[in-house]
């Protein structure tokens, strides 16, 4: 008889730095649902469980794949004969009591594809969240009990799964943002799962639609997904950067667009896109070469230029100028001296 050596229990503190790191708690509103032997359905944010009696029987999330594409994704059971199942299903006989008895499934087959579906989706549906969970009494689900599973079971599995994420690759990120590729130098042997997860990855799909377009369990493409991070090969697609607003000559809003909101009326003469100056605010004109701000305390004052001919120096300057600010004050002075 072959023995092996179990590694001694975590001590309680580590224990309890463990869970509180992997889980943000469960949710009190299921504890008190099992107490009650309550029958029903509890809505979550990250998706729905189903009790019978304080059992969980059945749990779904957008985020997996639900019993019916675990079992037609790869040809378990054919989806006419789902499809068949579900339309005659009802609260007395259920899709699995139509599927075994039709001998379109064996039990154990069909017991095994349900804890799978069951698991993966209760993963998501219970994961922490800032909205508030419903539960709607008396709601059963159509495929009826297969394999019910206690609450306390159904928790300790999730945490386990968390802590092991956590222990792979603790980021994360590349849970639910789009995947891309990345270069390292030193690439390990991948599995056949890896790799085929590896092919699909071109920035535009997550670790959902990677599992969905596979046919495989979400969460078991998450571990896929957080060991190919850990490795250096994929990452989260970054997130792109709001573009930088238009500077240099001829910087302002593109063809097609008008003033901003609360733009004053346009100044008679100016070129198209030149924003107003506000009322006692300084003219952009100051920070053009040959034109000289005022003095400090005549900030109210019109620009030199405009209301009052420039210094000598300075008109010869705009006469023979070509640069296209200048031209610009010269088009201003010449519309306010013809008011």
């Amino acid at each position: 008889m072959t023995v092996v050596d179990l590694p001694p229990p975590l001590p309680v503190r580590d224990k309890a730095t463990a869970v509180e790191r992997a889980w943000g708690g469960v949710s009190p509103m299921l504890t008190r649902l099992a107490a009650e032997r309550a029958t029903g359905v509890l809505v979550r944010e990250g998706g729905a469980l189903h009790l019978d009696g304080g059992l969980v029987t059945y749990a779904e999330s957008p985020l997996a794949l639900g019993l019916d594409a675990l079992l037609t994704a790869h040809g378990t059971v054919r989806g006419e004969v789902w499809r068949e199942a579900l339309s005659r299903a009802d609260e007395h006989r259920g899709v699995a009591r139509f599927l075994l008895s039709g001998g379109h499934l064996a039990e154990g087959a069909l017991q095994l594809c349900h804890l799978a579906a069951l698991y993966d989706a209760a993963y998501f549906a219970l994961a922490p969240s800032s909205t508030p969970g419903r539960f709607r009494y008396g709601v059963g689900h159509r495929l009826g009990a297969v394999v019910p599973v206690p609450v306390a079971a159904l928790e300790r599995e999730t945490l386990r799964r968390r802590d092991l994420l956590h222990r792979i690759w603790p980021d994360p990120r590349p849970d639910q943002a789009p995947l891309v590729r990345t270069r390292t130098a030193a690439a390990p042997r991948l599995t056949g799962r890896q790799q085929s997860l590896l092919d699909r990855i071109d920035g535009t799909r997550t670790a959902a639609d990677l599992a969905r377009e596979l046919g495989r369990q979400a969460f078991h493409t998450l571990v896929d997904v957080r060991r190919l991070a850990a490795a250096g090969l994929i990452a989260p697609r970054p997130s792109p950067e709001p573009p930088s607003p238009p500077t240099g000559p001829g910087a302002g809003p593109g063809p097609g667009l008008g003033p901003g909101p609360g733009a004053g009326p346009a100044v008679p003469g100016a070129a198209p896109g030149a924003a107003p100056t506000a009322p006692g605010a300084p003219s952009a004109a100051y920070g053009v070469p040959g034109v000289v701000p005022p003095p400090p305390g005549t900030a109210g004052l019109p620009p030199p230029g405009l209301a009052d001919p420039p210094p000598p120096d300075i008109a010869e300057r705009l006469a023979h100028t070509t640069d296209p600010h200048i031209t610009l004050l010269k088009r201003l002075r010449d519309a306010l001296e013809a008011l």
